[in-house]
């Protein structure tokens, strides 16, 4: 944890010329985007298990007609055909999983005093939504630079709210295996997680909201490259 706090720290000294009181928060940002091209690699290869997955649609659905007595029989053969085409389907799964510890740690480490005297703009990086609200209101200093968040989370909720909607109509209702209870309602639900990130920007350190942002950004980005070819 400490290399961590030594890494962001030095980037903050780096950065210092440029930005002023407010290079800290430029460095978790460039730390953001670090870790975001560090897990690329892995976001692509989720994205071309998910273009798999759609083409092997077919045959799943022939699988599960040729073995709808067998559900074994039926795990084993979509195993098989998963193996064949090397297609994971956790593989989406891993970029999110491997970012959690990045985050938890800018929770834990740039939160409260660790903070004291940086700032992005008139917002000190330790405090919260409501401490603006607080000295200033919504509309005070620390208050327009969570706003200008807000609106940028608010973009890239609709996007993702939308491209979500439009990935789950495209996807065959017969995907070859068993259905799982409750799977139409999450389903249903799934597109309005995306604004879940509003919630969170609101109740943790700015500090680690700033990684939030720039993450759920590059996510907009990233997928609208990778999945360009996908409604």
């Amino acid at each position: 944890m400490s290399v961590f706090a030594t890494l962001v720290e030095q980037l903050a000294e780096l950065l210092q010329p440029f930005f002023a009181t407010a290079a800290t928060a430029a460095a978790i940002v460039l730390f953001t985007m670090v870790v975001r091209l560090a897990v690329h690699p892995l976001s692509r290869a989720a994205a071309r298990g998910q273009q798999a997955r759609t083409r092997l649609a077919p045959q799943l659905a022939e699988l599960r007609t040729r073995h709808a007595k067998q559900p074994e029989r039926l795990k084993q053969a979509v195993m098989e055909l998963h193996a064949k085409e090397k297609v994971s389907p956790f593989a989406g799964c891993l970029p999110s999983l491997l970012q959690a510890p990045a985050f938890l740690l800018m929770y834990h480490l740039f939160s409260g005093d660790r903070m004291a005297g940086h700032s992005l703009f008139a917002a000190p990086l330790g405090d919260h939504w409501a401490d603006a609200l607080t000295h200033g209101g919504a509309f005070g200093p620390a208050g327009q630079v969570y706003l200008v968040l807000f609106v940028i989370v608010a973009a890239v909720a609709t996007f993702n709210f939308r491209r979500t909607k439009a990935q789950l109509a495209a996807q065959p209702l017969d995907t070859g295996m068993p259905a799982t209870p409750g799977a139409g309602t999450i389903n249903k639900l799934m597109p309005f997680f995306s604004f879940a990130t509003l919630i969170s920007v609101a109740v943790v350190p700015l500090a680690a909201a700033l990684y939030i942002v720039t993450s759920t950004t590059w996510t907009v980005f990233e997928r609208a490259a990778l999945y360009r070819s996908s409604p």
